[in-house]
């Protein structure tokens, strides 16, 4: 773990570690209730509530430089939008965007396809997280593109909040340039990391395999004092944007969702 990234997990990468339960959507605690949400492909034509809870009115501590805002989660041109923007929010001078599902999910196949933001000191995340609020350990599995250098993609993941599992994998002609497809495999004694296909991070470590159900989320962020991780902030005067294509979740032995799946082409 690189200090800016510990730093980073001192204050929380995301919101849910640090609103009250009562800010939280109300759903059941338990984890067994949680952890069979079922299979679904998402493609954006519309944002499913039902599914979906946008963060709006807070920021993750100092380090983020942005107020989540439900201004900053749109669906245009059959996409998700999430956006970061000069607008003064909240405690902060720029508000962004993040939606995360409403249920839990656990072992299983999780895609998305998805344009990054361009744009040193920004954050564009697909990932899951459990935590808590939710009444459980800080269990966590990352894609994070970096301004600083959208040429590659971090993976990592932490158990009980424990990390230090980063891996940087490459990502041709830049997650900002065009679409790509990320995913995961997470099973109890395997996890796999594909970007556009290809196996980019394969763990088989037991302790370094999360095991708590947990919540899907986006996420558009910035930084002014996490430079060395994610880049010097340097906004361009112009709103940046993170565009969602598609994301699924395909739970263990059902059959692939849709035919660009990658469990279509998975043992």
């Amino acid at each position: 773990m690189t200090t800016s990234k510990s730093h980073m997990r001192v204050f929380g990468l995301v919101s849910i570690a640090l609103m009250s339960a009562s800010a939280l959507p109300q759903v059941g605690l338990a984890q067994d209730a949680q952890s069979t949400g079922a299979s679904f492909v998402d493609n954006f034509q519309r944002l499913d509530t039902s599914r979906w809870y946008i963060s709006d009115g807070w920021n993750n501590g100092a380090h983020q430089n942005c107020t989540w805002s439900r201004k900053q989660v749109s669906i245009k041109d059959g996409m998700l939008e999430l956006g970061f923007v000069h607008a003064k929010t909240g405690e902060r001078d720029y508000a962004c965007g993040e939606i995360q599902t409403m249920k839990r999910y656990g072992y299983g196949t999780y895609e998305a396809r998805y344009r990054t933001a361009t744009g040193s000191g920004l954050n564009s995340a697909f990932f899951t997280y459990i935590g808590p609020a939710d009444k459980k350990p800080h269990d966590e599995i990352d894609f994070e593109v970096l301004g600083k250098n959208v040429g590659q993609v971090q993976v990592n993941q932490y158990i009980s909040a424990k990390g230090g599992n980063e891996k940087l994998a490459p990502v041709a002609g830049g997650a900002d340039q065009g679409f790509n497809d990320y995913a995961f495999v997470w099973e109890k004694d395997r996890l796999r990391y594909f970007v556009n296909g290809k196996l980019v991070q394969e763990v088989t470590d037991p302790s370094k395999i999360p095991t708590n159900a947990q919540k899907i989320f986006f996420s558009l962020w910035g930084t002014d004092t996490l430079s060395g991780w994610m880049g010097k902030f340097a906004y361009s005067g112009e709103p940046a944007t993170m565009q969602i294509k598609r994301v699924a979740f395909t739970a263990p032995g059902e059959k692939c969702l849709f035919p660009e799946s990658i469990t279509c082409k998975l043992d």
